[in-house]
C-alpha cells in the first residue's frame, strides 16, 4: 500500500467532489481520528490510521483489502467509484433521488432511472451532477449521474430519463468475484 500521488488524489477528489460537494472536507478531516486514502492494486482504500497500521504486518501479495474500496483506477487512469463506497456517498452525498419500488427493482438490475420511477429529487439538482439513489425507505441502493435538473424533470415525459446509472447494491451478486 502506498499514498496517492498528486495526479491521482486530484482524480480520486474530483470524483468524490461531483457527489459529495463540500462535504469533502468531513471526510478528509475527522473529529475521530486520522483517515488515510491509499492505493493497493490499482484500488484505492479509505481506512484509519491504525487500520493502516495493522495492514502493514500483512505481506503485500496476501494483502485483499484494509479499509473501504472507494473505487479503483481504470487501465486508462480514470477514477471510477465502487460500489462499496455508497455508505460514505449516502451519508454526505449532496443531492438524492428517491424511487417507487417499481423503479427500484428496475435500477438494481442495472437500468438508468426514468421519470416514471421517480418518486422525488432534491430541489436545485443540475445536469451531469452525482447523485445517491435511494428507496421509499431512505435506503441507499445505489448512485448515478442527473440526466436532467431538477427544472427540467418537471416538464419531462413519462419514458425520459433522469438518472444514468454508475452503481447499485445489485453488483454485490452480479460482480461478487471483482469487488475485492
Amino acid at each position: 500500500m502506498r499514498p496517492l500521488t498528486d495526479e491521482e488524489t486530484r482524480l480520486v477528489f474530483e470524483k468524490l467532489k461531483k457527489y459529495i460537494g463540500q462535504n469533502l472536507r468531513q471526510m478528509v478531516e475527522r473529529p475521530d481520528g486520522v483517515h488515510l486514502f491509499r492505493l493497493h492494486k490499482e484500488r484505492v482504500f479509505y481506512m484509519s490510521e491504525r487500520v493502516y497500521k495493522l495492514a502493514g504486518h500483512i505481506p503485500k501479495k496476501s494483502l485483499l483489502s484494509a479499509g473501504v474500496c472507494l473505487g479503483k483506477f481504470t487501465h486508462s487512469r480514470k477514477f471510477r467509484l465502487s460500489i462499496t463506497s455508497l455508505d460514505y456517498l449516502a451519508r454526505l452525498a449532496q443531492y438524492r433521488v428517491w424511487l417507487k419500488p417499481s423503479g427500484e427493482q428496475h435500477f438494481v438490475y442495472g437500468n438508468h432511472v426514468v421519470k416514471a420511477h421517480l418518486r422525488r429529487i432534491t430541489e436545485g439538482a443540475p445536469k451531469n451532477a452525482g447523485v445517491v439513489v435511494l428507496n421509499e425507505a431512505d435506503v441507499p441502493i445505489g448512485f448515478g449521474v442527473t440526466a436532467r435538473s431538477t427544472a427540467e424533470c418537471q416538464g419531462a415525459g413519462a419514458e425520459a430519463l433522469v438518472v444514468y446509472h454508475q452503481a447499485d447494491v445489485g453488483e454485490y451478486l452480479r460482480e461478487e468475484a471483482d469487488l475485492v
